[in-house]
C-alpha cells in the first residue's frame, strides 16, 4: 500500500471555506472517478504560526493506481483553480510512502 501525503496552508479566514471546498467538492470528485486502487483520504487540520495547515493522506494500493489519479509525474501535486484562490503556500510536490503496517483498535 501506498500513503500520499500533502500539505497546504491557508488564513484563518479561509481556513472554513477551504475544509468545505475539500470535503463538498474535491473528495467527492476524487471518490467519483472510482480509480481501481484507490482506498480513501482523510485530513487533519491544525492552527500554526497564524495560518491554518490541512495534511491529506491518501491511500492507494501501488503506485501505478498513484499515477492513475495524478498522472505520470505522479509526485506534482494536484490542486484545483479553486483551491490554489484560498491556500497562501502548498507542497509543490506530493510525498510517497509504502506502508509497512496499520493497527487500528477494534
Amino acid at each position: 500500500m501506498i500513503s500520499r501525503i500533502w500539505h497546504g496552508w491557508t488564513t484563518p479566514q479561509n481556513a472554513d471555506a477551504y475544509e468545505n471546498l475539500l470535503r463538498e467538492e474535491i473528495f467527492t470528485a476524487i471518490h467519483g472517478r472510482q480509480m481501481q486502487g484507490f482506498q480513501g483520504i482523510q485530513l487533519f487540520r491544525r492552527d500554526v504560526g497564524g495560518e491554518v495547515e490541512f495534511i491529506t493522506v491518501m491511500w492507494f494500493d501501488d503506485l501505478d493506481s498513484v499515477r492513475t489519479f495524478a498522472g505520470d509525474d505522479y509526485e506534482v501535486a494536484v490542486v484545483p483553480p479553486a483551491a490554489r484562490e484560498l491556500l497562501v503556500h502548498f507542497d509543490e510536490r506530493s510525498q510517497h510512502y509504502d506502508v509497512r503496517e496499520v493497527r487500528m483498535v477494534e
